[in-house]
């Protein structure tokens, strides 16, 4: 497998420095860095960006995580792995990929589920935080990244 390219923020002179500073300030927030990782393994998954997938299920081992949780991100609600937060977060998630697919694509229950268990500056950094993957889902995607790839 070869990529169309290389990956375009590599490409654009202070693009990868930009979206880096970019996740540090969101990692700095109110929101556990698992949280970040199981949001961004979700949106992944949906978005079939196979860099991202394979690079979160990795961070998520990394810190900790155990192979049931990383494993049942795509069928989270069906599972008692996940805390009632993550559960609103990945739900977020889900909503915040797939604007196209209902006629309300962030529905008030999903928000409101999600502002219970995080402040507006957690809230924030978490809506930051699935734009931004979403991003780097599209970029990947769209240039044919690899996966394990050394990039």
């Amino acid at each position: 497998m070869q990529p169309r390219m290389t990956q375009p923020a590599f490409v654009v002179p202070g693009a990868m420095e930009a979206l880096r500073a970019l996740d540090r300030t969101l990692y700095q927030a109110d929101v556990p860095k698992e949280t970040h990782h199981l949001v961004h393994l979700r949106a992944s998954q949906i978005n079939g960006c196979s860099v991202c997938v394979d690079m979160h299920a990795r961070d998520l081992r990394k810190a900790g995580e155990s192979d049931e949780r990383i494993s049942s991100v795509a069928a989270w609600r069906e599972t008692p792995y996940y805390t009632d937060a993550e559960g609103a977060a990945l739900a977020l998630a889900e909503a915040m990929t797939r604007l196209s697919d209902r006629s309300d694509p962030v529905p008030d229950p999903v928000w409101d589920e999600a502002a219970r268990h995080y402040d507006e500056q957690a809230l924030a950094a978490l809506t930051l935080s699935i734009a931004t993957v979403n991003v780097w889902n599209r970029l990947n995607a769209t240039t044919g990244q690899v996966a394990g790839a050394a990039w």
